[in-house]
């Protein structure tokens, strides 16, 4: 008899390229999902794998299979999902967040989550939108908050809100009496993050449109990173004004007020657009309704 335990470990190996990495994805052990695919093949009599030293691939009936096994997995979570009330979904739950949504709204999103799906498993993973978004191509995760970019017919994208962002810098760095020109900012060391944010792919294209070429970029991929780098006077940044607003109020930072203005930065939800029905859905829901950027955590 073929279970879903076995479908799952055939689906994943193929899916991930490996029986390492299929065990860590259902939480068990290599020798667990070797166990599964012998059954598997016993019970079809045919060989799923080539086996050959140290490299396991998935043979045409392999491959065949990891298509069927994918198909019926999708059913099997459909039906529950569909069929049963929230309280009795008993799943895992892949969620990957930035990190300003990590440091401002999440907790609001899990006890949310975890209210209307008492006996789902959440798994909360805080990465770089370009890895993100990598993971949910790869259906390694479940559903990602990022910021915006281009439409991509393989997402459902919710409209979540959007970042107002301010250049900031220390009080007397600058003259903070004054806009300030593009150009003339161009001369001070800036602050950003890397390209791999997607705040950071934001801003550099904003600022290559508008002509502008920095002489001198530090850049850094991790937003705590940025605000200390900062606020330690080495340059000016364009940070988070709900969030950071009491660091403006208390005289850590000033407001660098340019011509143009920095353009907010869009948030959205997204998960796979074969993935329409159930959870998915509902928990994308949940996002667009707690979303809130306005305070960090130890403000609340």
């Amino acid at each position: 008899m073929i279970t879903f335990k076995q479908l799952e470990a055939i689906y994943w190996i193929g899916r991930l390229g490996g029986f390492d990495a299929a065990a860590r994805q259902l939480n068990t052990t290599q020798s667990a999902v070797s166990k599964r695919v012998q059954e598997l093949e016993t019970a079809l009599q045919v060989a799923l794998f080539e086996r050959s030293g140290r490299v396991s691939r998935l043979t045409e009936k392999g491959v065949e299979l990891q298509a069927f096994a994918g198909e019926l997995l999708d059913r099997r979570d459909l039906v529950v999902e569909q069929m049963s009330a929230r309280t009795a979904v008993v799943r895992r739950f892949r969620l990957g967040v930035t990190e300003l949504t990590a440091l401002t709204w999440l907790p609001r999103l899990v006890d949310e989550i975890r209210r209307s799906y008492p006996r789902v498993t959440l798994d909360v993973e805080v990465e770089l939108s370009a890895t993100l978004r990598k993971r949910l191509a790869e259906d390694t995760i479940d559903l990602v908050i990022v910021p915006e970019e281009h439409d991509d017919p393989r997402f459902i994208i919710r409209p979540l809100g959007a970042v107002t962002n301010d250049w900031m810098c220390t009080p007397g760095l600058i003259d903070g009496r004054r806009e300030m020109s593009l150009a003339d900012l161009s001369r001070y060391p800036l602050l950003t993050q890397g390209e791999a944010s997607g705040t950071g792919k934001f801003y550099m294209g904003w600022l290559r449109a508008n002509g502008l070429g920095p002489e001198h970029v530090i850049s850094s991929d991790n937003l705590i990173a940025q605000i200390g780098l900062t606020v330690s006077g080495l340059g000016i940044s364009y940070l988070p004004r709900g969030c950071l607003g009491h660091l403006v109020e208390r005289g850590v930072l000033q407001v660098v007020k340019t011509v143009p203005s920095l353009p907010p930065v869009a948030y959205v939800s997204l998960y796979r657009s074969d993935r329409v029905r159930g959870i998915n859905r509902e928990i994308s829901q949940m996002t667009e309704i707690c979303c809130d950027f306005s305070a960090l955590l130890f403000q609340q």
